[in-house]
């Protein structure tokens, strides 16, 4: 669990990787939201290059085939309109799209299938008609028939007999009708365009080009004839807008979401502790414990630190039950006997030979297949004969019983001993005394800080220290902080003192300067209390 301090050691840190978090899911809603984007605007892109293709080749058969149509009239401008009147009214009857076909002659229109002979000037008929083209397209606003209802005009030359040649009018209907069928909701509006003149979905009358609106997304051209189609609609329509900005919003929250659980689970309390140990961020102190026979320094507990380049010095109860959690326990006690073995030299130096060496081990560590091999080798790298090796097991987690017993057997033949540490504070306490031969009894903090009050666990460290007795157990006191505290326990029996009254937990140099100052505590002679 995280505690009050933890949480604010770590507020910079959770910070940080809040900022990072959102900043990754913005990033990730604007890329995934461009990409949708850029998706939906490329398949509508290509949905215009479909429906234009389709058009033309729509309109490029229509024109074939009338020109192929036209191609069989021609001969009958070599005879006269009332030869060929109703052969000429039946192949405009035949043809659908057509309202009337016009025989021409030197320049006249003579003969018409919707009103047979007649004779008309071709240059006031339609006059934008280049009747000298093999092939010219007009668009007029109607007809002497059906005057006002535009229509399209299509002049095809005789190609063997000169000044002759046949004219069609067409019905606005030609306007490919696929276009507003299956796909009309992808384009606003079409237009045919021939010459300046244009039939468009926007009016019903004839429009000059000048007046359709600007930038149509496609324009097609009819290969052979002088006829164009033009196509406009939105390449960034509001919908497609809309679907790119909630699919960006979407992934945006599972990309925070997604980022601060793999910042939060895989790198604070996992990976943050491998980089620890590879970038040199922990290191050990040593707390002095002192005999209460003589007030000297007997042996150090070696207790590790992790000074993190974000949130500063993490408490030891923090990080451990990270390492724990994530199942790094066991290289983190490696790491912490590689910066034992670093000091040892040194330490040999201020530690008399005999000292007590205290090294925490978590239960987890101790069920560990490589335990025993990892304990050798750090003893083995350990001046020899100098150090009494003491593993404090911590009594607030459980061990399993049958193993740890043979555990516990094979540590004593190899020489450590046993302490149970923060005695008192797990449900396990008289457990571990009953099942497993211990050779330190660690009175937790907790109880020191009841001498001298009335408390519910003043009677329970008397228990505790008469039990320490008659199991002629070695006593350890921690968190002694006052004379008066090191009075009563040493008044009690209690065989050995450690707290920040003596000293809190040192650095090497720290260590070396409080064991050259201070050989005997001074305040406690005057106390009544003598080496």
């Amino acid at each position: 669990m995280f505690s009050k301090i933890l949480f604010s050691r770590y507020f910079t840190s959770v910070r940080q990787i809040a900022a990072f978090s959102i900043l990754a899911g913005v990033l990730t809603a604007l890329l995934i939201g461009g990409i949708t984007s850029l998706t939906l605007h490329s398949k509508r892109e290509a949905s215009y290059d479909t429906l234009s293709t389709d058009i033309r080749d729509y309109l490029s058969n229509f024109f074939q085939e009338l020109q192929s149509t036209t191609s069989g009239i021609q001969p009958l401008t070599l005879s006269d309109c009332h030869q060929v009147s109703g052969e000429l009214t039946s192949s405009a009857a035949f043809n659908a799209n057509v309202r009337a076909f016009v025989l021409v002659r030197d320049g006249f229109a003579y003969c018409s299938s919707a009103t047979g002979g007649m004779m008309l000037d071709m240059h006031e008929l339609v006059p934008d008609i280049d009747i000298n083209a093999d092939i010219d397209i007009d668009i007029l606003h109607g007809t002497p028939m059906m005057p006002g209802k535009p229509t399209i005009a299509a002049w095809f030359k005789n190609p063997v007999i000169q000044g002759k040649g046949v004219f069609a009018t067409l019905n606005v209907n030609l306007t490919p009708y696929l276009l507003f069928s299956t796909r009309q909701s992808d384009v606003l509006s079409m237009a045919i365009i021939a010459g300046d003149k244009a039939l468009t979905t926007l009016s019903s009358n004839v429009m000059n080009v000048s007046e359709l609106p600007q930038h149509p997304t496609r324009v097609v051209s009819i290969k052979g004839y002088p006829i164009r189609i033009a196509l406009y609609g939105k390449t960034w329509p509001v919908e497609d807008i809309q679907i790119s900005i909630l699919t960006g919003l979407v992934f945006g929250i599972l990309g925070v979401a997604l980022c601060a659980w793999l910042l939060t689970v895989r790198l604070r309390s996992g990976k943050e502790i491998l980089t620890g140990i590879k970038r040199g961020q922990f290191y050990v102190v040593y707390q002095p414990v002192v005999n209460a026979k003589n007030l000297k320094m007997s042996g150090v507990e070696v207790l590790m630190r992790w000074n993190h380049p974000i949130a500063g010095s993490i408490p030891p109860d923090a990080f451990i039950a990270f390492a724990e959690a994530q199942q790094l326990i066991v290289p983190l006690t490696r790491h912490l006997f590689e910066l034992i073995t670093r000091d040892a030299r040194r330490l040999q130096q201020v530690l008399p030979a005999g000292a007590r060496l205290g090294v925490n081990l978590a239960p987890s560590h101790l069920h560990s297949p490589t335990f025993k091999e990892d304990i050798q080798a750090f003893a083995a790298s350990l001046p020899p004969h100098h150090f009494q090796l003491i593993f404090e097991i911590t009594e607030r987690d459980m061990v399993k019983e049958n193993e740890a017993s043979c555990l516990f057997h094979w540590m004593h033949e190899q020489g450590y001993e046993i302490a149970v540490d923060d005695f008192g504070t797990g449900h396990s306490a008289l457990i571990y005394l009953e099942r497993f031969k211990l050779d330190y009894l660690k009175i937790d903090r907790g109880f020191v800080n009841s001498i001298g009050l009335e408390t519910v666990t003043s009677p329970v460290l008397d228990a505790v220290l008469t039990l320490a007795r008659k199991l002629s157990m070695t006593t350890v006191a921690e968190g002694v902080e006052t004379p008066e505290q090191a009075r009563w326990l040493m008044e009690q029996g209690v065989n050995y003192l450690q707290g920040f009254y003596f000293a809190r937990p040192l650095t090497f140099e720290q260590l070396k300067e409080w064991e050259e100052e201070t050989k005997t505590y001074d305040e406690l002679k005057g106390a009544g209390f003598s080496e």
